[in-house]
């Protein structure tokens, strides 16, 4: 395990509510080196004591009471730098290259290159150092490759590690431990019994503060391209040989090469763009996005995978701003029953079976199934849903960047995302950019709290209420 961590974007708000909280918890639980430092990089005019003080700040409660935070704390060292600064970067950081280290870029992807090529005239991606980067990788698959180029350029793809923190959660892992370790679900892992998959990210937050950002990407570039189709290609992805990062990430790539490009005749009827107004989220007045291009905060697409497996099973992938709950979710949809003989419910409102995995705001995973109600005023043939939770009792709820950060530091890249993946990805979602074009797609308003725009409703799992509608 690497003991030294290059922290870029330091001061931005990953950083602040993951990043450094997730060291706290690491060192707190003795899962670091003793001799494990911090060298913290931002573009905020601090010196070290003036860095931890404003650290300090941020990150409180209970830390601040067990000695966590002191001993995080004083290993962090602060520099403020420029990263189009090449030569600036190798003067500073070169008294660092004097160990391996694992370098994290938690900033715009407009800088990766940049920075990139700072480390390597400092010696900080020789040989087994790594190098860490937070999505996005690009706006498109073609400034996507002009990225890998300059990695590659720097370093070898076993140390490039690509990170999305939805595959640290618990309950990515646990699907796959589901799927794989128990006959019982790969048996009916086709579409021969799934009628559908739905994946979920919604968000109360808008996109305050990010609004330059937001306009150049929206939220089929920043939420579809990376966590939505990871979340697709372990749903959907055959059994691999082995546990080991290339044998899962191989199974991966052959999903995201599967799926069906986006015609400019298909768009209209597997896709709806909207964008949040004015309008009530929990309780509180919401303002709603302003931005000269016709970019979107909230995106529905009907996916479809080419393969054996998966042929004419729609995923239905469903992401936006400002809507009246905060949840990530994939529900897989079974097939009903052939022959129904109960009397109640009638087959057109039983309810098939389903999987239910959620990463946030709770992480969980439930079994849908129906069964009696074994009481004297019911009668036997009588049926009602009821729920098995999967998840058990785990050991200890973790941020997700926790087990990454660990993975980053021994050089584990089952949990991180492949070169060939990410291109896959981008040209699955220029596709669909290119169709969006060519037929001209609307942007639809809807009202901030609301489930997306009216044309919405098609594209929603059954879990959460109907597009238009608030709370």
């Amino acid at each position: 395990m690497h003991d030294s961590l290059l922290l870029f974007g330091a001061t931005g708000d990953l950083a602040q509510r993951y990043l450094f909280p997730s060291l706290l918890h690491l060192l707190r639980d003795r899962l670091l080196p003793e001799s494990f430092r911090v060298v913290a990089i931002g573009r905020t005019e601090h010196d070290d004591e003036g860095f931890r003080a404003w650290l300090r700040e941020r990150i409180g409660g209970e830390a601040r009471n067990n000695g966590a935070l002191d001993n995080l704390l004083g290993r962090i060292s602060y520099h403020p730098l420029n990263l189009n600064d090449v030569d600036g970067m190798a003067a500073t950081l070169s008294r660092y290259a004097d160990r391996p280290a694992v370098s994290y870029l938690s900033t715009p992807p407009n800088l990766f290159e940049s920075a990139c090529l700072g480390l390597k005239a400092a010696g900080l991606l020789d040989a087994p150092s790594r190098l860490v980067l937070e999505k996005p990788i690009g706006h498109d698959l073609a400034s996507a490759r002009e990225i890998d180029a300059t990695l590659k350029s720097a370093l070898d793809e076993s140390r490039i590690f690509r990170i999305d923190h939805y595959l640290g959660k618990a309950p990515v892992q646990n699907l796959l431990a589901l799927r794989f370790g128990n006959t019982l679900l790969e048996a009916v892992w086709d579409n021969r019994c799934i009628e559908s998959v739905d994946i979920l990210v919604a968000e109360t937050a808008g996109v305050d503060g990010r609004e330059g950002y937001y306009a150049g990407y929206g939220a089929l570039r920043d939420m579809v391209q990376n966590h939505m189709l990871q979340l697709l290609a372990l749903v959907a992805m055959e059994p691999p040989a082995a546990l080991d990062a290339d044998s899962i990430r191989d199974e991966k790539r052959k999903v995201l090469r599967a799926l069906r490009p986006m015609t400019a005749a298909e768009v209209a009827n597997d896709s709806i763009r909207g964008r949040y107004t004015a309008g009530v989220v929990e309780g509180s007045a919401a303002k709603g996005f302003l931005a000269d291009s016709a970019v979107e905060t909230f995106v529905g697409l009907r996916a479809w995978i080419d393969n054996w497996r998966w042929a004419g099973v729609p995923f239905r992938l469903v992401t936006g701003k400002r809507m009246p709950s905060r949840t990530t979710e994939v529900l897989v949809n079974f097939k009903p029953v052939t022959h129904w003989v109960f009397d109640r419910p009638d087959r057109d409102n039983a309810r098939p079976n389903s999987l239910r995995m959620r990463l946030q705001p709770e992480e969980t995973i439930e079994l849908g199934l129906m069964g009696s109600l074994a009481a004297p005023e019911w009668g036997a043939t009588e049926l009602l849903p009821m729920s098995l939770d999967l998840a058990m009792l785990p050991p200890k709820r973790r941020i997700a960047y926790e087990r990454l950060m660990i993975d980053a530091l021994k050089g584990d890249q089952t949990l991180f995302v492949r070169d060939d993946e990410v291109e896959a990805q981008w040209r699955w979602i220029d596709s669909i950019s290119s169709a969006w074009a060519q037929a001209g797609t609307p942007v639809h308003d809807y009202p901030a709290g609301s489930w997306g725009p009216a044309g919405a409703a098609g594209f929603l799992p059954r879990t959460v209420g109907k597009a238009g509608s608030r709370g």
